[in-house]
């Protein structure tokens, strides 16, 4: 159908983003599918179950399952307000972008701050997990020496991916994609329907899990939510990647509400497969297991599966650390295309190819001296425990920014593609406290989840690290009073619509 003559053009996406105050330099040409692929490849069916089940069945039973809904529901209150603010501001950058936009330049550089550390640490423990399985394809059962060895591996190849473009990536993703298909959905679907050896009563109880905490239920219940939280996070890479996707304003916020609402139920169904097929769950709850599946699915199916399943599950891991580092990328392009870091001029630099290869070579340089922390087992799970805690702080960030904005009438959703209507100010509400709440609570020192006899700098090492993180955030804000360059949104412009 032809529009009427007086009918003003539709603006093109360039024109959006250039009403938003910048040019566009990264190469646009993701659909809707390679947008929600990302997302779904960050979260991650296999990598957010198969590297927290251990703790959770250790931390509440089989009960821990209702821990990984109150998880999966407290982020989809999240992910809805995300989706109305990637809906107006389709830039890349997420949580730095939106919260210096609703709040001020402070406020969104600390929160970039944050974000960004959290996204470079989630990368390096994605790469070190993803080389135990690395490993295990090779036939290895590496010491802690070896097991850094393929974590440099993992992290190497994973990089090599994300400098030669967009295409790599996108085959890469869809590889990933299909063995989550295959390790989570096919193996669990089977293990559901034709293998299980416990009723279903058994998701009422916790088999003894309250010993572990000095026989206290809750508490016990309160340290499986803190793990469940680590499986629900990486839907906000589909906004990361804004200025590289067609029509962002619509397909941005369905991708990222997609991807969680999709894994957040294979996660779920998986869960409840395991633990209806696990024979001897009570030796799970005893002991803190690193890897209760590999056995589980060799014993259901036999041992022909062992090697496909590793190689499946690695496929997975890489194709998950590909999506991380993509979304920290493009988190330090945002943030040094404003002068807000140090080195800004080198890592906003885009290569021939449309890649933002500096910043690209920087995840891996600081991801590899972070590696090397890899040396201590014990470690290794701090870092990951404050990537989950990261998150969330920058989550708390970004939807109290939103809900402060809101109150103010700085910031108008309904000018946005998708909005929540009247519904938005509760929902709004509800996230922050869930996100505080979660972010204490996987802040919360358990010594029952490191390794005996671990130092006392690791069991209070997530307040630490993010304290040390605040206090350089702080200092350099005190050398750096107002950091980014000026653009159009340098005031906050929350109730500026750009034309759609």
């Amino acid at each position: 159908m032809i529009p009427p003559p007086h009918a003003p053009p539709h603006p093109s996406d360039e024109d959006q983003l250039a009403a938003l105050g910048y040019a566009q330099q990264l190469k646009r040409e993701l659909g809707f599918g390679t947008n929600f692929a990302l997302g779904f490849a960050f979260v991650s069916p296999v990598v957010g179950l198969y590297s927290i089940v251990g703790a959770g069945m250790f931390a509440s039973g089989p009960a821990w399952i209702w821990a990984l809904l109150i998880a999966l529901s407290g982020q989809m209150l999240v992910a809805l307000v995300f989706a109305e603010l990637a809906s107006q501001f389709p830039i890349s950058g997420g949580i730095y972008q939106w919260s210096r936009r609703l709040v001020g330049p402070r406020y969104g550089w600390f929160s970039g701050w944050i974000y960004s550390w959290t996204q470079i640490i989630t990368f390096t423990s994605v790469s070190y997990l993803g080389g135990f399985w690395m490993a295990a394809v090779f036939g290895r059962h590496p010491d802690a020496t070896e097991q850094l060895l393929w974590g440099f591996g993992v992290l190497l190849l994973v990089s090599a991916i994300n400098l030669l473009g967009q295409n790599p990536l996108k085959y890469s993703v869809t590889v990933g994609i299909a063995a989550e298909l295959i390790a989570s959905i096919a193996i669990g679907l089977l293990l559901l329907l034709f293998f299980a050896e416990n009723d279903w009563s058994v998701l009422l109880h916790d088999l003894g899990a309250s010993h572990n905490w000095n026989g206290s239920t809750t508490e016990g219940f309160l340290a499986a939510v803190a793990v469940a939280g680590w499986a629900f996070v990486g839907f906000d890479a589909c906004s990361a990647l804004s200025e590289e996707v067609m029509d962002p304003r619509r397909h941005v916020p369905r991708a990222l509400l997609m991807s969680l609402v999709v894994v957040g139920l294979v996660i779920v169904m998986n869960a409840v497969a395991v633990i209806r097929a696990q024979q001897g769950l009570t030796g799970l709850v005893q002991v803190l297991s690193v890897d209760p599946l590999t056995p589980l699915v060799t014993d259901a199916f036999g041992a022909w599966l062992s090697k496909p399943f590793q190689a499946v599950v690695l496929a997975s891991f890489l194709a998950c650390a590909i999506a991380i580092q993509t979304t920290a990328t493009r988190i330090l392009f945002s943030l040094s295309r404003d002068q807000a870091l140090p080195l800004s001029r080198h890592l906003q630099k885009v290569a021939p190819n449309q890649v933002p290869a500096n910043a690209v070579l920087t995840t891996t340089l600081i991801g590899a001296v972070i590696l090397c922390v890899g040396l201590n087992g014990s470690a290794v799970s701090t870092l990951i425990a404050f990537t989950s805690g990261g998150f969330y702080a920058s989550f708390t960030l970004a939807v109290a920014a939103a809900l402060w904005a809101r109150l103010r009438g700085r910031w108008d959703p309904s000018l946005g593609a998708f909005h929540l209507r009247g519904w938005g100010l509760l929902v709004n509400a509800i996230a922050v406290i869930w996100v505080c709440f979660e972010t204490v609570n996987i802040a919360w020192p358990r010594p029952q989840l490191l390794a005996p006899n671990a130092p006392w700098y690791l069991e209070w090492a997530v307040p630490l690290i993010g304290l040390a993180l605040t206090l350089i955030g702080a200092l350099y804000l005190v050398r750096n009073p107002r950091p980014g360059v000026p653009v159009s949104a340098e005031k906050p412009d929350t109730a500026a619509a750009v034309p759609q």
